[in-house]
């Protein structure tokens, strides 16, 4: 079975595995030890800590395949962004330019260095081992973390965004970057991504220029792919649009890759999972015949969060009959709480 659980010190080297596979261009989860060791740390106190949205607290889960107790995919929610050092990303904007003596009106897009996404949750950090890219598997694991939200929203600001890979070849070269970025720091895009996956971001507002910066003085090559997202990215993209999140024109400094947001409460899991009490039975009358709609089930625990998919056809009234495989897989017993929602946005 596939679940989701909070990450734990011993996935440190499935970390660095999957870490290795992601690349050069996915900040978030560098190929580092003692990154990935801080990661780890970082999340088990978040867990373990009281809330506290003065202070930025990660909250990392890992899917796991347990049929060979694999860790096959991982994925974040950060409390808060940019209290503890600054939060950059470009806002693009309009420039006009007028002249009525010559009857001239020009409009110009620009890029301002911006620190607009500062106090924001942000869900990040999420990769999914290619050869597990099937079954619903990314949806499950993009999805759970809503649940989570939805269970525990006060550990969370009420603002959240996704910040999107934005394009890169298999050389690890952004034309974003090429067209911009190399012009101030001097270093390849692969150097500066790797720094910044590090969390050494002081150089961002050492070097980049305050002025709002002309996006067609820029190569064509980097105009292209401002907003757009990697080629791997694009169905985790559509899956968040799915759920409500919107580009709100901000853009990534390096690559030039969108940043989705939305308030929490009106993410469709969140707004739509439903709590039941449970009842266990290896033969669900409910759920005979076998319901077609897949379903996010997770229990409500905070430290011994568990979320997973089945098929389950919810009742109109009274208790929720779930497996025995699919309650221990959660950590339920009969009478306990459990909440569902919809997989994917019901059809009309």
């Amino acid at each position: 079975m596939m679940i989701i659980r909070p990450l734990m010190e011993t996935d440190a080297d499935a970390l660095l595995n999957l870490a290795h596979k992601a690349g050069i261009g996915f900040t978030s989860l560098p190929a580092d030890p003692d990154r990935i060791a801080s990661k780890i740390a970082a999340s088990l106190a978040a867990f373990s800590g009281q809330v506290n949205l003065k202070c930025e607290q990660s909250y990392m889960f890992v899917l796991e395949d347990t049929s060979v107790s694999k860790v096959v995919g991982i994925c974040g929610i950060e409390s808060s962004i940019g209290l503890s050092s600054p939060w950059y990303s470009y806002r693009i904007g309009t420039l006009v330019h007028s002249s009525r003596e010559l009857s001239v009106h020009n409009t110009f897009p620009t890029l301002y260095l911006s620190n607009d996404q500062t106090a924001c949750a942000e869900v990040c950090t999420l990769f999914l081992d290619p050869d597990y890219r099937h079954s619903k598997n990314g949806n499950l694991l993009s999805k759970s973390r809503f649940l989570f939200l939805a269970e525990f929203p006060e550990r969370f600001e009420s603002k959240i965004i996704a910040e999107m890979r934005g394009v890169s070849n298999d050389d690890g070269q952004s034309p974003f970057w090429d067209g911009l970025g190399a012009h101030f720091f001097d270093m390849p895009f692969a150097d500066a991504d790797h720094l910044t996956g590090l969390g050494k971001k002081e150089f961002i507002a050492e070097l980049m220029p305050r002025h709002p910066l002309y996006i067609n003085l820029l190569p064509q090559e980097a105009q292209d792919v401002i907003g757009k997202v990697h080629a791997s990215t694009r169905p985790a993209r559509k899956m968040l649009e799915d759920e409500g999140f919107r580009y709100q024109g901000y853009v990534d400094i390096f690559d030039g890759g969108p940043a989705l947001e939305t308030q929490v409460q009106d993410i469709r899991a969140v707004r739509d999972s439903r709590h039941y009490t449970v009842t266990i039975k290896d033969n669900c009358e409910d759920n005979k015949p076998l319901s077609e709609t897949p379903y996010l089930v997770s229990n409500t625990s905070l430290t011994g969060y568990r979320c997973a998919m089945a098929y389950i056809k919810p009742p109109v009234s009274g208790p929720l009959c779930i497996s025995t495989e699919l309650a221990t897989a959660l950590h339920l017993t009969t009478g306990d709480p459990i909440r569902i929602v919809p997989l994917f946005v019901p059809r009309l």
